[in-house]
C-alpha cells in the first residue's frame, strides 16, 4: 500500500495560490505575513527551523520546479551565498527595504496619495492600476502593494537562483532562514548558559539550527 504524503509536503499550493490570487486582488497579500510571523513563532518556541525544513511552502515549489520539472541546473551554489556577511547582510538590505515599505504606508496613512504600482527587485515599478481597492482605507491597499513586491521579489530571486543552482539555493541566504537560524542560536546558546542543557543535547540543538 502506497503510503500517503503528510499534509504539509502541500504547501506549495498555498505558495503558488498566494502569488496568482495577488494578481486579481492585491489585498490577498496580507496573507504573506503568515509566513512571517509563522516561522518566527517556531523558532521561538521550539528552538528549530521545522518552518524552513519542512513547511516552507516557497521551497517546496522550487524543489519541484527545480527538481521534479527539472528547472535546475542542480550545481552547488557558490560559497558567497552561505559566507555570514553576505546572509547578514542581505538580511539588512532585505529589512531596510522592508522599513522603506511601512514608511511609504505612513505617508499614505498620512495623506499622501495610494500608488497603485508592485515595485519588483526594487527598481521596476509594475502598474496595478487594475484592482479595485476603494472598499478599504489607502493605507491598507499600500501595505499590500508593497508587501506584495517583496513577495513577489523574493520569489524572482528565489526563481534566478533555483535554474542556476541547486532548486533550493534561495534557502541558504533567506531573510527568514537567517532570522530563525539566529533566534535558535540565541535561545540554545541561553538554554546551555542556564545548565538546562547537556553537552550532548546542546549538540543536538545546534544541528536543528542549521
Amino acid at each position: 500500500m502506497k503510503k500517503r504524503k503528510p499534509w504539509y509536503e502541500f504547501l506549495w499550493i498555498f505558495s503558488a495560490l498566494y502569488l496568482t490570487l495577488g494578481i486579481f486582488n492585491i489585498l490577498f497579500a496580507w496573507l504573506g505575513l503568515l509566513c512571517f510571523f509563522i516561522p518566527l513563532a517556531i523558532s521561538i518556541i521550539q528552538g528549530n527551523k521545522a518552518y524552513c525544513n519542512k513547511y516552507c511552502g516557497r521551497g517546496q515549489l522550487f524543489e519541484l520546479l527545480g527538481g521534479r520539472f527539472g528547472f535546475s541546473r542542480r550545481k552547488a551554489p557558490p560559497k558567497f551565498l552561505r559566507s555570514k556577511w553576505f546572509r547578514y547582510g542581505f538580511l539588512a538590505f532585505f529589512m531596510t527595504m522592508f522599513g522603506l515599505m511601512l514608511y511609504s504606508t505612513w505617508l499614505v496613512f498620512s495623506g499622501a496619495s495610494l500608488r497603485q504600482a508592485v515595485t519588483l527587485l526594487w527598481v521596476f515599478r509594475l502598474p496595478w492600476d487594475w484592482v479595485n481597492t476603494s472598499f478599504v482605507s489607502p493605507a491598507v491597499a499600500q501595505f499590500a502593494f508593497g508587501f506584495y513586491g517583496v513577495m513577489l521579489t523574493s520569489t524572482v530571486l528565489g526563481l534566478i537562483t533555483m535554474v542556476l543552482f541547486k532548486p533550493r539555493s534561495w534557502c541558504v541566504y533567506c531573510p527568514m532562514g537567517t532570522m530563525t537560524q539566529g533566534i535558535c542560536q540565541i535561545k540554545h546558546r541561553k538554554d546551555a548558559s542556564d545548565g538546562r542543557k547537556s553537552e550532548e543535547t546542546g549538540r543536538t540543538a545546534e544541528g536543528a539550527c542549521q
